[in-house]
């Protein structure tokens, strides 16, 4: 089941999307919303916090120059830095080098602390696509990571996917070139061990996101360009980067 979030005239609703229309989970809503048309997508869920995992793939390393780290190495992304699908991605005045990464990421379904890897499928609602937009040329992860609309999330949740066994294919297209394509079976941590690692260190709350990383992601994008990320048995988020004067 694919779950979903719309704005509407009458503020955020929430419910099972199909064919282009939300069904409300709230049994006093008799209505059905039909995006585009009653109001837009918005990021799926609603988290405290993006726990993103970096230097995941083999690939990455190579292309950035990194250590392959003993651990998981992550880092935050603030809540005011999600956009919906199809919203459109700011290029910020701040920098000149503004890339892309094509993330899975699992959605917290109930506040949980220090979790197996055994029990993650118990404490993930389902699954969606994150796009880690950074600017590059700025000093330190959160300077390059942490702004406004650099958590791109959507477009909806997939509950019927279980990542934790599963190889699932990705492959990311900018401006209808194809830019990444992988498997997640190339991860060098895997989603159970990732989640449970970042559970002894935080309190989960429901709607909190954890992204797996990206395998490399060559070139930059530009204002005007597409970004089409696709994970295999969840869907596609698309953003475009928005027009500006630079």
């Amino acid at each position: 089941m694919r779950l979903a979030r719309i704005e509407t005239e009458h503020g955020p609703v929430a419910g099972r999307y199909e064919d282009g229309v939300v069904h409300p989970t709230d049994d006093t809503d008799d209505n059905t919303y039909e995006v585009g048309v009653d109001g837009d997508l918005l990021p799926p869920c609603e988290p405290t916090a993006l726990y993103c995992v970096g230097r995941n793939y083999a690939e990455t390393l190579e292309q950035m120059e990194y250590e392959r780290p003993e651990e998981p190495d992550f880092f935050i992304k603030p809540p005011a830095s999600l956009l919906a699908h199809e919203q459109p991605i700011p290029y910020p005045d701040f920098t000149d080098e503004l890339t892309y990464a094509g993330e899975l990421a699992a959605v917290i379904d109930e506040e949980c602390h220090d979790v197996a890897e055994d029990e993650i499928s118990d404490v993930v609602r389902g699954y969606t696509i994150m796009n880690d937009v950074d600017a590059l040329d700025q000093q330190g992860r959160t300077a390059r990571k942490a702004f406004d609309g650099s958590g791109p999330l959507g477009p909806w949740i997939e509950t019927e996917l279980d990542a934790t066994d599963t190889t699932i294919e990705m492959h990311t297209d900018v401006a209808g070139e194809r830019r990444q394509e992988a498997t997640t079976d190339l991860m060098l941590f895997g989603v159970a061990e990732i989640v449970s690692y970042l559970s002894k260190r935080f309190t989960f709350q429901p709607g909190d996101v954890v992204a797996f990383g990206s395998p490399a992601n060559p070139g930059l994008v530009e204002p005007g360009d597409t970004v089409d990320i696709t994970y295999e048995g969840v869907g596609t988020l698309r953003n475009t980067v928005a027009e500006t004067s630079r």
